[in-house]
């Protein structure tokens, strides 16, 4: 009943060597990609090669982000030319304000899924058009209406060329909500019927993942941007109304000065929505309840997949090691159940060894990769060979590691710099922290966050406790969520929409500390890591972010440092141990990325297969009665009267 799912992201986290993702988004795309080839369900993805995709960081001495933008040769990229039966390059024509634009075609092999990539690098576009796909989220809105147009219009017309029919459709975030368009368009097309039976059709086969907890978060572009690239598309193409595409996009469909935003056209274009965790399901239904007035919060049909992640992209080959002994090679793939059963069989011993051995690996990375950036910082010879030898392998190691932009707060550490230090330089029970993380280009205030760590760091000579490394990446992601034994999460609530970060560090024994918020607000339990927060939201306020501070101080110290160092009299931290080992049996199944799959699968691919089936049989017949319904409805809705009748009228016959 399901023979093709076809998945569309703006960007795709598989590996450091392709260069098309920033973060939290792409890694969701990445790793559910791995996980539907491990399951065999039956996936095609679609998304863009970016030339210089997002940029590369550099740290000066005194903490400055410098952003650069290398070019990114696609013949040294592990990715191939898509080609017709006939050898020639597949490139495909769509048009961008009555500009012709190509595009060409890539393809990756993801195991046994294919990732589809549009660029738009062609020699014969114009140079505007050619650096549509120059930086992944560069330029303003008229560059991102252009990247959002290939993704969804041309990824659309890719799937056509390709002869592919997916019965479902599956939008990871906003950006290819055009996609809706275009599907309904090339049905009604082939069957001959209208644009709105033809959306009523092709609504039921599409799903809209929203990963989003603020509405300012959401692509909205301007009526005057919408008119010029979909003015002539909607009334030669569509066959509709300019402003009846318009409000798709609206909340008042008759306010024409209301703009178009993205998230709306995807809810109202789709059979399904849903929401990245179970408490951002209960953000995005109030962020939506404008689009579903007359509706009680808990009926508005916006539902939640926890996010999960790919376990074997992220293990390291000590925990592969031990994961495979207890549990078999292939416990990514198939049920999940047994493992709490095989995980509590593995000795203390082997456990402590696994975390010594993963720790030790990280240290030895930082020295290295340190080292390096000092070079590049032009730091003195003396700083550069100090670089060699910071940290220690044995240490209690803390990882903390994201955007940094205000919300996730990322300096709640340095809120109290003198009690932080003397929690770091404790010479019984000393403590070491890794730092890493982009500001957006523009951000200046995530600028200064950066700078405010670099500062402290050398304010108070702290290289052999804290060290923050430059250039955040998937390989640098990768040796930290393997080596750190705490890994620290502390965003304001309820703007975390999952977070995947410390999801990672479970198969490798990590414990999280984390604000009660995403996916750490139903995985925590006192058994299996620290929280902070009391579970409300308290906005912006500067005082509870001093009291939160307090907070991680406090847990710090009192419990997790405490329980770090206490041995018995083999050297090993039962309590410590009995976390971990909790941690890693309970949680790691339940955020996989393959419990995420078959959820979406079960739940959301084969119900909307289904209905779109039904739906889409002859010739649309389902959608053709759906949109009269919808026009009658309309149509009479004006001749619908209230008035009051009294008792006695109905008595005496009047009524």
């Amino acid at each position: 009943p399901l023979s093709c799912i076809a998945y569309f992201s703006m960007e795709f986290m598989l590996s450091e060597a392709l260069p098309i993702y920033v973060g939290g988004l792409g890694n969701v795309a990445g790793d559910q990609l791995k996980s539907a080839s491990d399951l065999g369900v039956p996936v095609i993805a679609v998304g863009m090669l970016y030339q210089q995709g997002y940029f590369r960081q550099k740290i000066d001495k005194y903490g400055n982000q410098q952003a650069m933008f290398p070019y990114t040769d696609p013949g040294q990229l592990p990715i191939t030319p898509l080609r017709l039966p006939n050898g020639e390059w597949l490139r495909l024509k769509i048009s961008l304000s009555g500009h012709a634009v190509w595009l060409r075609t890539w393809q990756v092999q993801v195991g046994r899924v294919k990732l589809y990539l549009l660029d738009s690098n062609d020699v014969v576009n114009l140079p505007e058009h050619r650096e549509i796909t120059s930086e992944l989220y560069g330029g303003g809105s008229d560059m991102r209406i252009k990247q959002e147009i290939v993704l969804g219009i041309g990824g659309w017309k890719l799937l056509r060329a390709l002869g592919t029919q997916p019965e479902v459709c599956h939008m990871n975030e906003g950006h290819a909500a055009f996609l809706v368009l275009e599907r309904a368009h090339s049905f009604m097309n082939d069957n001959g019927i209208s644009f709105e039976a033809a959306l009523a059709v092709t609504r039921a086969g599409n799903l809209f993942t929203t990963h989003t907890a603020v509405a300012a978060g959401f692509d909205h572009f301007s009526p005057s941007l919408m008119w010029q690239f979909f003015g002539v598309y909607a009334k030669n193409e569509l066959g509709i109304e300019f402003n009846n595409l318009m409000a798709l996009g609206r909340v008042n469909p008759f306010d024409t000065s209301e703009s178009f935003n993205m998230a709306y056209l995807a809810i109202r274009g789709s059979g399904a929505v849903n929401g990245v965790s179970r408490l951002h399901g209960d953000v995005s239904r109030h962020l939506f309840r404008v689009l579903f007035p007359r509706q009680p919060i808990n009926e508005i049909p916006i539902g939640h997949v926890t996010n999960g992640v790919h376990m074997p992209s992220w293990d390291s080959a000590f925990a592969d090691k031990v994961w495979t002994e207890a549990c078999g090679k292939n416990r990514w793939k198939g049920e999940l159940e047994s493992l709490e059963e095989d995980i509590s069989k593995i000795k203390d011993e082997t456990l402590w060894q696994m975390r010594n051995d993963c720790r030790n690996e990280l240290v030895n990375f930082i020295r290295e990769r340190f080292e390096r950036e000092s070079k590049i910082a032009l730091q003195s010879q003396e700083f550069i060979d100090a670089a060699k030898h910071i940290f220690n392998p044995n240490p209690l190691t803390l990882g903390f590691a994201r955007r940094f932009v205000p919300y996730k707060r990322p300096d709640l550490l340095l809120h109290d710099p003198e009690r932080f230090v003397r929690i770091l330089t404790n010479p019984e029970h000393p403590v070491q922290l890794v730092i890493a993380g982009k500001a957006p280009p523009f951000d200046e205030s995530g600028k200064e966050l950066i700078r405010h760590w670099i500062q402290f760091i050398q304010q108070h000579n702290l290289y052999n406790h804290v060290v923050f490394l430059s250039d955040y990446d998937v390989l640098l992601t990768r040796h930290m969520v393997q080596g750190a034994d705490v890994w620290i999460n502390t965003p304001r609530r309820p703007w975390e929409a999952s977070g995947t970060s410390g999801m990672k560090v479970l198969v490798n024994g990590g414990i999280n500390l984390s604000e009660l918020d995403g996916w750490w607000a139903e995985a925590y339990n006192p058994e299996v890591g620290w929280a902070l927060g009391d579970e409300q939201e308290h906005g912006e306020d500067p005082a509870w972010d001093a009291r939160e501070a307090e907070a991680l101080y406090d847990l710090l110290e009192k419990q997790v440092v405490p329980e770090f160092y206490n041995r018995n009299e083999k050297g090993i931290p039962e309590q410590w141990i009995a976390r971990m080992r909790k941690s890693m049996a309970t949680l790691t199944p339940q955020f996989s990325a393959n419990r995420t799959v078959r959820e979406y699968t079960e739940n959301y691919y084969l119900p909307a297969a289904e209905n779109y089936k039904k739906r889409a049989a002859e010739h649309g017949a389902a959608g053709k009665k759906i949109a009269l319904a919808h026009y009658e409805l309309h149509k009479q809705w004006e001749l619908v009267q209230f008035a009051v009748f009294h008792l006695e009228d109905k008595v005496h016959g009047h009524l």
